[in-house]
């Protein structure tokens, strides 16, 4: 392995040029690489999305979802469970598959399995929706759209026609249906009496209605020059239209619409709602793809706000209701921070204890071109840039300077013995390179159990093993390289004694001063003048006194190892008792701008009491947390779209469910006083509703 050091010194700008590189590509690779969260989690899932309005989820779970269910079992291959919710109305079936399965080929077969059980379910049940979904595809932006004049109908059509489709052309966005409102349709009220009347059935008028909407091509008519498109339109344009179609005629006397029924604009049931500081509105809101990037997204959502606002009506107000780039970036900040910390005081040490700020410099210049190599890695690999990757590199800041110390150590121990520079980076890089090559594969070696995690902890930790593997193994390549390469210019003026002179810590006879024989390479060295020989020379004093008396505390120790083996088994086993009194959890607790809270009211609440009750909640809190809260935004029911439950899975099973998402003012509130708080006093004050948060917030 010395060959590699023979030609750092023997082509040094080679090397130079290459750190240059590593610079740009990591610079390039930063921009480049998607930042996240956390790492992109691949578990390999398909959900089957059934609808058949007005179906009890009893019914639903018997007739429908339990058949399917039945059926995926017999004939698509590696399941690995399946999960499925019932509602009224909708069922959905999420079918888990065995890692590394091809979702596409997964999805193929549900989707094949799927119409051939549309034969034995109950007539006219529509095909279901089937779509692939991923763990890693979360919410990043929402919107809000507002309106002094418009009905939430109205700001659910314009969500649905003008504002969605604009946002699903942003790059790796998955744009949910919109919450709140309801979809508005034309509707033909049926009078009874008047039905009976004129002995007609509701069959009769639908069948009116169909024969008199009907578009059909008639080819074309060539008249004169001009050849003319024909076709045959009985579609209304109208409802006054609608209201005159005939439906029978008796004698000389036409029954038509409006005869039996009435005609006007409305919908079924509202079964969602949203309410912004206790106002009606819609939620728009946009999810990630699993390897886009949050605040690739977030940036291309906020720049399509103009056009947005140019193509509503002038009374509709859209704004943005929540951001998570902004989380994503305090959470990249936060650790970036902590790992310049770490590299900032991984130099202070190393410079006291070395005392030459040539030395410092070579192995300071080193950590943030392992770190940068690292990054580059990881884009190759197709990681992403989050709190798990740069945690690990925070975490092997304090190992990647091992490699080059111990080599610039070596190097001057062996400038002691009087060898000239160059021989001496040579002679210092052969006597370790086993040992450092022994050390770095140790180290990497201990995070390859981290490889055999499954499921979400393999995916969460897997990249934090891997930033640590390449900045180790660029570490080690840069002792070997880089470290040679500016020894060779940094070192040059390097004074030492001739071979057999004593040093300053020894007498002519050569013997050491110090009760323990521990060379010291820099004492052959210049002493700098000024504050910092003073304080250097201090330190080092201060650390001999240390030094020793650690020394006698390990002789006492060791002389008295019976007890000190004892005293320490005690203290292990005692320790194990902690495993039963400490909580569990997936992520620990964290500081956070956000409180996610489930209401539910007594089952079978009607939407607009639940959303009543939910004004009152939003009231409550803002009592409790004077000053404390930016918004609370309120989503009650089940969502219109169906899919959404897919997309976005809460726990609300019906129009007595509401889903408080509280933004905070502080980033760093304390969550936790803050729900045992929202917890104890809701419950008291509305007697008869469950309030619980999410695990996650």
């Amino acid at each position: 392995m010395n060959a590699i050091v023979v030609t750092a010194l023997r082509r040094p700008l080679t090397f130079v040029v290459l750190s240059i590189m590593i610079v740009l590509l990591g610079v390039m690779s930063i921009f480049k690489t998607p930042t996240d969260v956390f790492p992109n989690i691949k578990v390999p899932v398909v959900a089957a999305i059934w609808t058949y309005p007005g179906l009890l989820p009893q019914e639903f779970a018997g007739r429908i979802t339990y058949n399917f269910e039945l059926a995926v079992t017999t004939t698509v291959q590696n399941i690995e469970h399946m999960e499925s919710s019932s509602y009224y109305g909708r069922s959905i079936v999420n079918i888990y598959f065995q890692p590394g399965t091809s979702v596409g080929t997964a999805e193929a077969e549900v989707s094949a399995i799927a119409q051939t059980v549309l034969l034995g379910l109950p007539p006219k049940v529509p095909a279901p929706m089937i779509v692939a979904l991923n763990p890693s595809q979360v919410p990043v932006i929402a919107l809000q759209m507002t309106s002094d004049k418009q009905t939430p109908s109205d700001l659910f059509k314009l969500g649905v026609i003008r504002v969605r489709p604009l946002l699903a052309t942003v790059p790796g966005a998955i744009v949910a249906h919109p919450y709140g409102g309801m979809d508005s349709f034309v509707m033909v009220s049926l009078d009874q009496k008047q039905l009976q009347a004129h002995h007609l059935s509701a069959a009769d008028v639908q069948a009116a209605l169909t024969a008199q909407n009907i578009v059909l091509p008639a080819g074309d008519q060539k008249i004169d020059a001009t050849d003319w498109m024909v076709q045959t339109n009985a579609a209304p344009e109208s409802m006054d239209d609608i209201a005159n179609i005939p439906v029978k005629r008796v004698g000389n006397a036409v029954i038509y619409v409006r005869d039996v029924a009435s005609v006007y604009r409305g919908g079924h049931p509202q079964t969602n709602l949203v309410l912004v500081k206790g106002r009606q509105g819609v939620e728009m809101i946009t999810q990630k793809g699993g390897t886009a990037s949050t605040l690739d997204v977030v940036a291309a959502t906020k720049a399509l706000l103009p056009r947005l606002k140019a193509i509503l009506p002038p009374d509709v107000h859209i704004s943005i209701l929540s951001d998570a780039s902004i989380m994503v970036k305090d959470q990249i900040k936060d650790v970036v921070q902590e790992m310049i910390t770490a590299s900032f005081l991984t130099g202070i040490v190393v410079l006291l204890f070395l005392g030459s700020w040539r030395s410092t410099v070579i192995i300071a210049t080193s950590i943030p071109l392992a770190i940068l190599c690292s990054i580059i890695a990881l884009g190759w690999a197709g990681q992403s840039i989050n709190v798990m990757t740069l945690g690990g590199l925070a975490l092997a800041v304090g190992i990647l300077v091992d490699d080059a110390t111990v080599m610039i150590e070596n190097i001057d121990v062996h400038l002691e013995m009087g060898k000239d520079l160059e021989t001496a980076i040579i002679d210092a890089a052969n006597q370790i390179v086993i040992a450092t090559f022994v050390s770095t594969t140790c180290i990497c070696i201990v995070w390859l159990p981290l490889f055999e995690l499954d499921g979400v902890a393999g995916y969460l930790f897997m990249p934090m093993a891997l930033a640590i593997m390449f900045a180790m193994i660029a570490s080690f390549i840069l002792s070997r390289t880089l470290v040679p390469t500016m020894a060779k210019y940094l070192l040059a003026g390097h004074v030492h004694h001739p071979v057999g002179a004593p040093g300053p810590d020894e007498d002519p006879h050569g013997i050491h001063d110090s009760a323990i024989d521990i060379p010291n390479p820099h004492a052959t060295q210049r002493p700098p003048s000024g504050f910092f020989s003073r304080f250097q020379k201090g330190f080092e004093a201060r650390f001999t006194s240390f030094r020793e008396g650690y020394n006698t505390i390990l002789t006492r120790c060791v002389a008295r190892r019976g007890a000190f083996v004892g005293i320490f088994m005690v203290l292990s086993i005692a320790s194990m008792g902690l495993y039963f009194v400490a909580g569990r959890d997936f992520f620990p607790e964290v500081k956070s701008d956000a409180l996610q809270m489930h209401m539910r009211a007594p089952l079978g609440t009607r939407i607009e009491v639940a959303g009543r009750i939910a004004a009152l909640v939003d009231d409550r809190i803002n009592q409790l947390l004077p000053g404390k809260i930016e918004n609370i935004i309120s989503n009650c029911g089940l969502p219109e779209g169906p899919h959404n439950q897919a997309f976005i899975p809460t726990p609300s099973i019906g129009t007595q469910d509401c889903d408080l998402t509280i933004a905070l003012k502080n980033a760093e509130s304390p969550v936790w006083d803050y729900r045992a708080l929202l917890r104890k006093d809701l419950s008291k004050r509305f007697p008869g509703t469950v309030f619980t948060f999410q695990p996650a917030d």
